[in-house]
């Protein structure tokens, strides 16, 4: 069976007996999703690089310690360790930057509102489309940080509920919560501003 099959859970597994081919498998298997997090939160390339290869160095750490425990939850415990030497950096520069855009598939930079699937323009006037979305990057952006977050990766990551409460380190009724509040913080200001849409 090519290792290219097996799962996250059995990579990690070979990787702890001492096959390092497993950790590379891993690591191209989740690399831009990982880097595509980071980046989302630091908007900075140099400084994703640098987290990503931290990041790494710490799974390498704790695999070859034998003390990982994660119970199959490989991704979910990566990002993790990516968030914490996030908020790390970001501690001693005393400076959280707005989540505003993220890198798509292709690699090209994206801002938010082109990723939440329900926020559309019917109108074909591209003057009326321009200010449709300034104001959706304006609402998203005034949103709370922990409601950004969610709504990021439940839309653009596609994570489940569990894996975002697993990322965050909260509860799955806390991520439920922040993505019921941050919709409804959403329609609210949008009515605000006159903007028809359904959430």
């Amino acid at each position: 069976m090519s290792m290219q099959l097996l799962s996250d859970n059995e990579l990690v597994k070979l990787y702890m007996d001492g096959n390092e081919e497993s950790l590379s498998i891993l690591v191209k298997r989740h690399k831009r999703r990982i880097f595509s997090y980071v980046y989302l939160i630091t908007r900075d390339k140099t400084l994703t690089e640098d987290v990503f290869q931290e990041t790494f160095f710490k799974v390498i750490q704790t695999l070859k310690k034998q003390q990982y425990n994660e119970e199959g939850k490989f991704l979910p415990w990566v990002l993790r360790i990516a968030k914490n030497l996030i908020i790390d950096h970001f501690r001693k520069v005393k400076k959280m930057p707005s989540v505003s855009s993220v890198m798509n598939d292709e690699g090209e930079i994206t801002c938010i509102f082109d990723i939440i699937p329900e926020v559309v323009s019917s109108s074909k006037d591209s003057e009326q489309s321009r200010l449709f979305k300034e104001t959706i990057r304006s609402i998203v952006s005034g949103l709370p940080q922990d409601q950004k977050e969610v709504v990021i990766m439940r839309t653009y990551y596609d994570m489940s509920f569990k894996e975002i409460a697993e990322v965050t380190n909260v509860s799955i009724n806390t991520s439920l919560g922040r993505m019921r509040y941050a919709l409804i913080n959403l329609k609210k200001m949008l009515e605000e501003k006159n903007v028809e849409i359904y959430i």
